[in-house]
């Protein structure tokens, strides 16, 4: 029998805020809630910072505070601290987007490789993670995918992208942290796959150091992962494996019907939950030959995998199977595992508060699209805010 976990206990949700907090997080996801006013907050924000209007610390004490951990690692350090006392583990992500330069990848890379040496040192921090194209141009990326021929010059541009991503996964491996590439759009994702194959075929010889991501709103996304293990198994390696329900839908099916190929998208999102429960059941049936991170916010995913830990007769605390939300949501799951003994973290993201406005328009975007987030999100506070003023 699994330990009975309960989502619906906000005494443990919540335990890490005040009342202060906890109205700060409800008014949050209140404002969130409204389509109208999150789509005029995100022009006005922009518009402001392009004009240079001192609304930095506006951002900083509101959506920032929600969902980032600081504009740099350090100061991500007390909020790392506070998770940790709860036995949340914490993945610092540097989240700035839309870099298109040599210089702007380097940069990058250097603050990925800190956020590796600062895991090197830290137990509270499980794992790193990048974005390829944080290190790498996009078009390129695209190009590579469809397999076009590249000329010399993009040739050698490819190979310095695969260089930086091979210094990440190096530093990871020399240090022992567990390392995350995260998945991007579907017309990049078969370059990203490549690359990843790569790093794990050169670092996952003993253990899983190196995961790929998987989204598993792709309706090829199940299949890939089996077709995965057999390349890990055929080369005596790890596979290291992030299963997401997936972050991009609305792009891929644009970018499907403006050019005519058929959607890469499940028909439909039962369809998403079944892949997605399957593959989190696939891999803990061949759990000795990989490295899991089941990253959601869908609650009856994680009981599914709290029954599939319990089946298959395994440690909750097995190091290689995670649970992962996201910083400043779906508290009710990350609290209430880390309780129950199970491993989780959250993924923490940081950086510049200018430089990380494009991820936090995204993160509201794709909040106020999913059916249902809100209104949970609220009515927890809301329960929890209750059970306080009893």
């Amino acid at each position: 029998m699994a330990e009975t976990v309960s989502f619906d206990n906000t005494t443990i949700a919540f335990s890490d805020k005040s009342n202060l907090g906890l109205r700060q997080s409800y008014w949050m996801f209140k404002l969130m809630s409204n389509h109208g006013l999150v789509s005029f907050s995100q022009k006005a924000a922009l518009l402001a910072i392009n004009l240079g209007l001192p609304i930095h610390w506006i951002i900083k004490a509101t959506i920032f505070k929600q969902f980032c951990g600081g504009e740099s690692i350090e100061g991500c350090e007390s909020t790392v601290k506070k998770l940790s006392k709860y036995n949340i583990g914490a993945i610092l992500d540097y989240s700035v987007e839309g870099n298109n330069t040599d210089e702007a990848f380097d940069e990058a890379l250097k603050e990925k490789l800190n956020s590796i040496r600062n895991a090197k040192s830290n137990k509270d921090v499980p794992f790193s993670v990048i974005k390829v194209t944080g290190i790498a141009r996009f078009e390129l990326l695209a190009k590579v995918s469809a397999k076009d021929e590249l000329t010399t010059e993009e040739q050698n541009e490819f190979n310095k992208g695969l260089e930086r991503l091979d210094q990440f996964c190096k530093l990871g491996f020399t240090f022992d942290v567990r390392v995350f590439i995260d998945a991007e759009e579907s017309w990049i994702q078969d370059a990203i796959d490549g690359m990843a194959l790569q790093m794990m075929e050169r670092y996952n010889k003993e253990k899983p150091i190196v995961y790929n991501t998987l989204q598993m709103y792709r309706h090829d996304r199940l299949a890939y992962l089996k077709k995965s293990l057999e390349f890990c198994r055929e080369r005596n390696l790890k596979l290291g494996i992030k299963i997401v329900r997936g972050a991009y839908m609305e792009q891929e099916k644009e970018r499907a019907e403006q050019n005519g190929y058929d959607s890469p998208i499940q028909t439909s999102k039962e369809n998403t939950d079944k892949d997605y429960d399957e593959a989190i059941e696939y891999c803990i049936k061949n759990i000795a030959d990989i490295g899991l991170c089941a990253a959601t916010h869908n609650e009856q995913s994680c009981y599914k995998l709290i029954s599939l830990i319990s089946e298959n007769g395994l440690d909750k605390s097995n190091p290689d199977i995670y649970f992962g939300q996201l910083y400043g949501m779906s508290d009710q799951i990350t609290f209430n595992l880390a309780y129950s003994g199970y491993n989780v973290a959250k993924y923490l993201p940081y950086g510049p508060i200018k430089k990380v406005l494009p991820y936090l328009i995204r993160r509201a975007q794709e909040n106020t699209s999913i059916a249902g987030q809100m209104s949970r999100e609220l009515s927890l506070i809301m329960a929890e805010k209750k059970r306080r003023a009893q």
